[in-house]
């Protein structure tokens, strides 16, 4: 029996063919230089599944008829769930200020909702700050909008259907809709029912074209702070899928640190009101 203080092995030649079979299945990248932040992110699932090597998790990821399952936990593992409410909101800003009206011009939008879509929503924080800010401007009294948001994580998706966040979470949101929007409960913030019904949630793995297909037929996508973790190819695998689904005119928002530049000349990046936005015409 292994015992906790005695630490797994994570031989390079081992951890290039995990590395990568990760890679493959979830978009996320580990550098050379991260191989022992990967051993130690998954040495406790070894002991939890009484296996003696990471070549024995290897050969359960790969071939077990059981995968499924553990491809789901894996990804609760790996994926990283910081965010909180109105995190980079200039975005959000500049679409229910700017990009909403111009879109509604079009006669189109007589007929059909507007759809925006959360890529990776972790937690729920981002959707549900795009939700506030579009209550803040009375949008959902003039347009049927639909709001959906996806995560590769089990667990993340099942606490953002939970609606209940902790402090943390708010340490950027203005302390009136705080109040307004939230109610103290025993064990954090519940937010408010009207406003969390906006949104519909589900499991979606970026790397999975037939999970994400519907959602990309979007006008507005959100797929924020997720790329700094792909590989190029992952990064220009998912950019392209987004491409075909995405409305026109249609906008894709990214994170502060990202670039999608050496990705894609299909999409037109645009400072609009202070943001940045890439736009397919």
């Amino acid at each position: 029996m292994r015992f906790k203080a005695e630490p797994f092995s994570l031989p390079e030649s081992i951890f290039t063919i995990l590395r990568d079979l990760i890679h493959e299945h979830t978009g996320l990248y580990y550098e050379n230089n991260q191989r022992t932040m990967l051993g130690e992110k998954l040495s406790p699932r070894l002991l939890e599944r009484d296996l003696d090597s990471f070549l024995d998790y290897y050969y359960l990821l790969k071939y077990d008829i059981n995968a499924y399952e553990e491809w789901n936990y894996l990804m609760d593992l790996l994926s990283v769930q910081e965010t909180f409410f109105w995190r980079e909101i200039d975005q959000v800003q500049v679409m229910v200020d700017i990009l909403l009206p111009q879109l509604l011009e079009l006669p189109k939008f007589r007929y059909q909702a507007v759809r925006i879509w959360c890529a990776a929503c972790a937690t729920g924080e981002e959707p549900l700050s795009i939700a506030i800010a579009l209550q803040e401007k009375g949008w959902f009294d003039k347009v049927a909008i639909e709001i959906y948001a996806s995560d590769g994580s089990q667990k993340a998706i099942t606490q953002a259907k939970k609606g209940i966040y902790r402090e943390r979470s708010f340490r950027t949101l203005p302390e009136y809709l705080k109040q307004k929007y939230f109610q103290k409960i025993e064990g954090g913030w519940q937010i408010q029912a009207d406003i969390h019904k906006r949104v519909e949630w589900s499991l979606a793995n970026l790397m999975k074209p037939n999970e994400i297909h519907s959602l990309t037929h979007a006008n507005f996508i959100f797929c924020r702070n997720v790329f700094i973790y792909f590989s190029e190819d992952s990064i220009k695998e998912t950019v392209s899928l987004f491409y075909k689904g995405i409305s026109s005119p249609g906008y894709l928002f990214v994170g502060a640190a990202e670039s999608l530049l050496k990705i894609t000349k299909e999409l037109d990046l645009q400072e609009i009101g202070g943001a940045f936005v890439y736009v397919k015409k």
